[in-house]
């Protein structure tokens, strides 16, 4: 009896760290769009609409022949599928979702992937996912796959004013791998069979008495960190928006932000989900917002 009541105790405690978990989450989640009905989010603290960028104007996102919704296709339902590289780039505005401010900027961006990047990605690079604002030389977030290497690199990178990161002038790819403000991963699980889950966070962007950093996570697991470098942008509030779609063939679903930064064991639960983020919308703190 004893055996069994320490069992049902054990199982009890595992139940409740898991429940407190995914309720910590779902208070920290700003923007959930499954892509189960469209290109709008499910869930926003914003705007739940999805746009694109056409000249000054942001006009409603609809699909084309580069960006179509894919019924049953996703990790979750349905899903983003990109068959050629084109210019739709589905926009989200950050206005309440992102969080961007000059004084201390955290945050976290969840996504799934599924492509062959060394097969189906066209030359020249990708950007699956970028945090944008008003001039790339301010500031500029964003997951790339390389456009030169065999196998292509998978990275992510934070950069801040380009004074800060190339004060020579060098370009991107003239500067030495220690010297830029990204993780790099040289063979990540990528595939066309199977789905990849990629996060990457946002700590104390801008906090000038602290240590900025950024991490990136695949499939729960840490690849790296971004930390020692001067990580200070000079993006107008007001102008900062998250893009999908940079020249990416492929499919992407579950695109999910927080309001700081993940913890490795959060990464992980989110990886683990069994519904996917709709599972955090089911919490109260989900549902009262």
């Amino acid at each position: 009896m004893n055996h069994l009541l320490s069992a049902l105790a054990l199982s009890l405690l595992f139940t409740s760290s898991i429940t407190f978990g995914n309720e910590s989450l779902s208070k920290s989640l700003t923007l959930f769009a499954s892509f189960d009905e469209g290109f709008s989010a499910d869930y926003s603290r914003g705007d739940k609409g999805c746009y694109l960028n056409q000249g000054s104007e942001l006009v409603p996102c609809v699909e084309n022949d580069e960006a179509k919704i894919v019924k049953n296709e996703g990790r979750f339902g349905s899903a983003i599928h990109f068959p050629k590289k084109g210019t739709t780039r589905p926009l989200y505005p950050g206005k309440n979702v992102l969080g961007y401010n000059a004084d201390s900027w955290s945050a976290s961006v969840s996504l799934w992937l599924r492509l062959n990047p060394d097969e189906d990605l066209e030359p020249g690079y990708c950007d699956p996912v970028q945090i944008v604002g008003d001039d790339t030389k301010k500031g500029f977030i964003f997951l790339e796959w390389s456009k030169d290497h065999t196998p292509r690199h998978f990275r992510y990178a934070i950069r801040p004013l380009i004074e800060l990161w190339d004060p020579q002038g060098l370009g991107w790819e003239g500067l030495p791998d220690e010297t830029r403000p990204m993780v790099r991963v040289l063979n990540a699980p990528f595939s066309r069979h199977e789905w990849t889950h990629a996060v990457f966070t946002l700590d104390k962007i801008n906090e000038k008495a602290g240590k900025p950093s950024g991490s990136l996570y695949l499939n729960g697991r840490k690849q790296g960190t971004i930390e020692g470098f001067d990580l200070t942008f000079g993006w107008d509030p007001a102008s900062v928006n998250l893009v999908l779609g940079a020249a990416y063939v492929g499919y992407q679903d579950e695109l999910a932000v927080f309001d700081r930064e993940l913890t490795d064991e959060e990464v992980r639960q989110l990886y683990e989900l069994k519904g996917g983020v709709r599972d955090l919308l089911m919490t109260e703190s989900v549902v009262k917002r």
